[in-house]
């Protein structure tokens, strides 16, 4: 996507612009070049599919002028600035501003080119998200492995929006496999910060040595032809920054990465001066154990906790969670749904589902492919076949009640059972008819 946006470039020096647009022409990067920040207003707008690249020094309107002007009409369109020494403290006030760089001139090719192409992605990501909210923002949040009325989803859904409503930092905790990265997901897709971009950071993956070059990018080495990489702190820039793991990482490397995200500037490597920093931490853990953490990092992160139930706690939820699997593997291997036979149902029922929401995927793309029900499952680690039928039992009654929307008179009807019999299988099952009611 990144391909099909291009520069507009604004320069009143005509020569200056002619190298520039040609050396970019060469770089394979679209431009249309202005003499004047006012002609480059002409047809520049919220849609617009590209960046902006200014000098400062011109008459009339000049580049800080228009830097305020797109910035008030659009603040995700990039503005980068091109200054002389002597605009160097002008320049970081507009980056302080939401200026999105600002280069010093003369200034080599490469990394002209390599931040004018770290903007257009920045710009590309935008455009894509909010194309995403135009075909509609339901469709766009919506996840069917947070679905459920079982009362543990209906608390972590609502705890969820309110943490993306409030920017919150927070700690999502929950066991292997439960969905704790779709959550996070969910907390940037229902937040303001959605248009900006979602950064993760495998802790299981990072040393105490490499921690520093992650977050704030790696200078190339003296006459090295390749420009500067990006850090993940100058990427999550107004967005997000999820810790995946974060327990696993040393105590050490916790105070670098407290210091860094509270300081509220950093210094990327290679750049001029220390940008602001604006950020989201989200953080996940298999567990909420101050000990595991620095104890400043565990009371920052800790500001919002959200549990993520294991589906053991969430069985009314997992026959609709197994349709919803169901489909999508139908979907992706271009095959039919198949029925679900009694056996499936026992087994949705009565297996403990310790893999969670992983298990319940890998068991649907079994049951699509044909492969035996117990695929998944140790014959020594079926249950018995009386708790199976029981759990059966319990599902089917859920299922009366969920079409019923809890009302036990029209439930008990549909089930065919007399009103002593359905009311002791309520209380053998612990099922209460209020949980259904909408």
């Amino acid at each position: 996507m990144t391909n099909s946006l291009r520069v507009r470039l604004i320069d009143d020096d005509d020569d200056l612009r002619m190298a520039q647009r040609q050396m970019l022409d060469i770089a394979g990067i679209e431009i249309e070049d202005f003499p004047d920040a006012r002609s480059a207003l002409t047809g520049l707008d919220r849609d617009y599919r590209g960046i902006v690249l200014t000098d400062v020094r011109m008459p009339g309107m000049d580049g800080i002028q228009l830097f305020r002007h797109i910035h008030a009409m659009d603040p995700d369109l990039p503005v980068i600035l091109l200054t002389g020494h002597a605009d160097v403290d002008m320049a970081v006030s507009a980056l302080h501003a939401g200026a999105y760089d600002f280069l010093t001139k003369p200034i080599a090719g490469d990394v002209l080119t390599a931040s004018l192409r770290r903007a257009l992605a920045t710009r590309a990501l935008v455009l894509e998200n909010r194309r995403l909210r135009q075909v509609g923002d339901d469709a766009a949040l919506a996840h069917p492995q947070l679905m459920g009325d079982s009362p543990a989803m209906v608390h972590l859904r609502d705890a969820l929006t309110r943490v993306s409503e409030a920017q919150s930092d927070a700690l999502i905790i929950g066991p292997s496999g439960a969905g704790k990265s779709l959550v996070a997901r969910a907390i940037h897709r229902q937040g303001p910060r959605r248009s900006k971009a979602f950064v993760t950071l495998d802790c299981t993956n990072t040393t105490d040595t490499g921690l520093e070059a992650m977050l704030l990018g790696q200078q190339p080495a003296l006459g090295a032809r390749h420009p500067r990489s990006a850090g993940l702190l100058e990427k999550a820039h107004r967005g997000i920054l999820c810790l995946e793991d974060v327990t696993v990482l040393p105590q050490a490397a916790q105070i670098r990465l407290l210091n860094l995200i509270e300081a509220g500037e950093y210094w990327p490597a290679g750049t001029a001066a220390p940008r602001p920093l604006d950020i989201q931490i989200i953080a996940t853990a298999n567990h909420d154990d101050p000990a595991a953490f620095h104890q400043g990092l565990y009371y920052r992160l800790s500001r919002a906790v959200l549990r993520v139930p294991p589906l053991s706690e969430r069985m009314q939820d997992i026959p609709a969670l197994f349709r919803s699997f169901l489909q999508t593997a139908a979907d992706r291997l271009s095959r039919g749904v198949p029925p679900l036979t009694d056996l499936v149902m026992a087994r949705l029922s009565a297996h403990p589902w310790p893999g969670n929401l992983r298990e319940l995927q890998a068991f649907a793309e079994h049951h699509i492919l044909g492969l035996t029900p117990n695929t998944t499952q140790e014959p020594q680690d079926r249950p018995p076949l009386p708790d199976m039928v029981a759990a059966y039992e319990a599902e089917l009654i859920r299922d009366a009640l969920r079409e019923c929307q809890g009302h036990a008179t029209e439930a008990m009807s549909r089930l065919g059972l007399p009103r002593k019999t359905f009311y002791d299988k309520l209380t053998r099952h612990g099922i209460r008819p209020a949980d259904f009611r909408t």
